[in-house]
């Protein structure tokens, strides 16, 4: 996944080298050491161990026990193009020491319209990232305490909210923090490897006891097309891989070099627990069984069912916890980026007060829950999805780096090129088979959701171009001119704020009129408001427009074409008054009268609508 810092660069210009001084850049100390980088831009990579091999071993488990045989392989095959991609992504953070990743390196390499296509794949991996993290956490969660198995999509939705809420209220927390839980996750998984490397057989089987086994029972013969679902489905391992590229400025003097051994580390750690967790599942002859994860087997037969067991289920279902949060740091911030080049609107480039995206969040959070509700909360319906998002972004960056060294033409940059040539061809093969083998479980939806999001990309920059075209933005506009003003003010009763509304209206316009819509069966009280109108003598006239329907904005808003047919070169300003209630709550009890006005003048005429905001005092 792409990391989720907020220094992540996702095709922002570069950053200006930091101030120096005697002991080093400035700030260097709240910057990132190779330990922290590993801890909080790796936590996708690493948590991928929890659902990757549980995706081969369900795949291979279609051919029987002889199937899960060649669940090393397999796993070997994964772990060598993991290496490729490692030493890919070294050359990505060596040519973009200010940040780079997938997205930064297709806009400057090959051009605008695939530089959106690597973004849409950003953004369905982002998403995804989230479901898959949420639910798989929650499946570690359900194998140690089996008992929560049937209330599991209610408390991935619960999750979800727990991690929104946290990020709406721009809570972020630091690569220290991130140390603790990650190391454990780690230190858990190799002392699952290392013990269990010295057991002949489970020292446990109480984590998979009462489920039902998903091997099949009648095997088939283990063929070259079920070997490549087996690698497609675990190539959901290789997620996180890049993440490191994307936040090089983030890291301590000398940055490039800390971030390349920190993505070097990220490979070896990865490699090593695929390839423990692989050899484990062969000598224990685990099988894949309903409500237990395969982690969860891995742990009980190395460790025991015993308070280790739990640990590794609480430390799993913590790191898959923050590797969901991750995505809220990150697609918030790539979606600002597309908005502030207009190809998302431009709210997804605001803030709110803590400094958060606050409508991308929003927007990740509800993608999330529908994809959670529809999967049922099952991490393997949603890990075929994951993969593909993956390795089109794994591609496109590899084939963009190789122009990269053709234009820059470096030191070894022959040698260099054909590194991340090798590893375009690699992913781009991988992307192919992931997709031909998981088309029908899913991966048709990524194959269409990735065109329409560019389309969808094209058609808000080209209705912002026409925009722009209309306001004649970049050019120097006409100089301002003073043009005859007339305020319509829409009246309901006798009252201050009526006072305030027409005292507001004098000061703005040469001509004031004061309307009220009428009905029919309300004639006493229209009688009576022309009495007291009469009596307070305001120096405004009253317009009565007779209404046979209770509504408000038709009438006003056709009494509005009517001045500007006969008033032309007048600008005329609809004004609305109305209360703003000391607390939020009082918002409920009022009758929103203003917002059925300013949409009807708003949808059929050119008025200016001004709401004149009445403040209440303290009750």
């Amino acid at each position: 996944m792409p990391a989720s810092t907020t220094t992540q660069d996702t095709g922002r210009e570069p950053a200006e080298p930091p101030h120096t001084g005697p002991e080093g850049p400035a700030g260097d100390r709240h910057r990132l050491s190779a330990l922290q980088g590993v801890a909080a831009l790796s936590l996708d990579a690493l948590a991928s161990v929890a659902y990757g091999p549980e995706a081969i071993v369900l795949v291979l488990a279609a051919a029987g026990a002889h199937g899960l045989g060649f669940t090393l392989p397999v796993t070997l095959s994964i772990a060598a193009l993991l290496a490729f991609l490692v030493a890919s992504y070294r050359q990505v953070i060596e040519a973009f020491p200010d940040g780079g990743g997938s997205y930064a390196v297709a806009k400057r390499h090959l051009g605008r319209r695939t530089s959106l296509v690597t973004a849409a794949s950003l953004i369905l991996d982002y998403v995804l990232n989230v479901a898959v993290s949420v639910t798989a956490g929650v499946a570690a969660l359900t194998s140690a305490f089996p008992a929560l198995y049937g209330d599991r999509v209610w408390l991935c939705l619960g999750v979800l909210a727990l991690v929104t809420g946290v990020n709406l209220r721009g809570i972020v927390d630091s690569a220290k923090a991130f140390v603790v839980p990650t190391a454990v996750f780690v230190v858990s998984i190799l002392a699952i490897v290392a013990v269990g490397l010295f057991r002949d057989a489970p020292v446990s089987t109480a984590a998979a006891h009462g489920h039902a086994t998903a091997l099949a029972s009648n095997a088939s013969t283990v063929g070259a097309l079920l070997l490549l679902k087996a690698f497609a489905s675990g190539c959901s391992a290789l997620t996180g891989v890049e993440a490191v590229a994307n936040a090089v400025p983030s890291f301590r003097a000398p940055a490039v070099r800390r971030a390349q051994h920190t993505e070097l580390a990220l490979g070896g750690l990865l490699g090593v627990m695929l390839i423990g967790l692989a050899v484990l599942i062969g000598r224990f002859h685990l099988q894949p069984v309903a409500g237990t994860t395969v982690l969860a087997q891995l742990a009980d037969a190395s460790l025991g069912h015993n308070w280790a067991f739990y640990v590794v289920q609480f430390a799993t279902m913590v790191l898959l916890g923050l590797a969901a949060n991750t995505s809220f740091g990150g697609l918030p911030v790539l979606m600002g980026l597309l908005a502030r080049d207009n190809y998302l609107p431009h709210l997804f480039a605001l803030k709110a007060d803590r400094q958060v995206h606050r409508y991308g969040v929003l927007a990740l959070a509800a993608v999330s829950a529908l994809l959670l509700a529809a999967s049922g909360g099952d991490t393997n319906t949603l890990v075929p999805l994951f993969a593909i998002g993956v390795f089109i972004g794994f591609t496109l960056c590899q084939v963009g780096m190789v122009r990269h060294w053709r234009q820059a033409r470096v030191a070894h940059w022959r040698r260099k090129a054909l590194l991340n040539g090798f590893g375009a061809l690699l992913t781009g093969v991988a992307a192919v088979v992931v997709t031909a083998t998981k088309f029908t479980a899913g991966a048709w939806l990524i194959v269409l959701s990735v065109p329409a999001l560019v389309a969808c990309f094209e058609a808000v920059h080209r209705s912002y171009g026409r925009m722009g075209a209309a306001l004649d933005l970049g050019r120097v506009p006409a100089a301002p001119h003073r043009d005859r003003s007339l305020v319509v003010v829409p009246v309901a009763s006798l009252s201050r704020l009526t006072s305030e509304a027409l005292t507001a209206a004098v000061s703005l316009g040469d001509e004031v009129h004061a309307v009220t819509v009428t009905h029919p069966e309300d004639r006493e009280r229209t009688e009576a408001l022309h009495r007291d109108w009469a009596l307070w003598s305001p120096g405004v006239d009253l317009v009565e427009l007779p209404s046979d329907h209770r509504d408000l904005g038709r009438p006003l808003a056709g009494y509005v074409r009517s001045l500007a047919a006969a008033h032309p070169g007048t600008r005329i300003t609809v004004l609305i008054a109305e209360i703003e209630p000391c607390h939020a709550w009082q918002r409920l009890l009022q009758n929103q009268r203003g917002a059925v006005v300013a949409h009807a003048v708003r949808r059929d005429t050119d008025a200016v609508i001004c709401r004149l905001r009445f403040r209440l005092r303290a009750l």
